[in-house]
């Protein structure tokens, strides 16, 4: 995922200089981050996105900055990462987004997936499998996994959420996508 994938209507690519406040904002805004149990500072947001970068210099895949619908700067987050190894399906490889709420229900976040799922399970040396996950009230995050091919693993508690201040938040829902039933098509849903 090193170099950038880009779609009709979207483009993924390495976070730059001019993401800096739209990346802030995606960590602030209580609407993005309702199934978060975290917001960031300014500074706090800066080291992420440098951390990003080194994670795709290292590993070859990290979340990335998405561009969509002629935008300036970066209007969401969106890639592929090694899961932690603290997740409880790790190893693997997890995709994941956040979008700004002025571009939701443009299909963005379907058409991009599609497209760094296209390129992971076509790589010379392809990726087997592709986990996703979300809050167990992220509806939103879990339609668009169903149209790009996810089928519903498992339920677990996610280990980094503290239970006791974010109760709420602690239920997530699993997902799974082998490549052999992937079918690239899908991006034409949209979201």
């Amino acid at each position: 995922m090193r170099r950038p994938i880009v779609t009709e209507r979207t483009r993924v690519r390495r976070w730059e200089e001019r993401d800096r406040d739209a990346f802030h904002r995606l960590n602030l805004d209580e609407t993005v981050m309702r199934f978060f149990h975290m917001r960031r500072t300014r500074e706090e947001s800066d080291g992420v996105m440098d951390e990003l970068n080194e994670r795709l210099d290292r590993d070859g895949y990290s979340f990335l900055a998405l561009d969509a619908g002629g935008s300036e700067a970066a209007v969401g987050i969106l890639g592929m990462a090694i899961v932690k190894p603290v997740m409880p399906f790790a190893p693997g490889i997890e995709i994941g987004w956040r979008l700004l709420p002025d571009y939701w229900g443009k299909g963005y976040v379907t058409e991009a997936a599609a497209a760094c799922l296209d390129r992971a399970f076509a790589e010379p040396d392809p990726v087997g499998e592709i986990v996703s996950f979300c809050n167990e009230e992220n509806r939103a995050s879990e339609a668009v996994m169903l149209r790009l091919g996810f089928s519903r693993a498992e339920d677990f508690d996610h280990p980094s959420v503290p239970a006791d201040t974010h109760p709420h938040l602690v239920r997530h829902r699993l997902y799974r996508l082998r490549r052999e039933d992937f079918a690239p098509e899908r991006k034409m849903r949209g979201d």
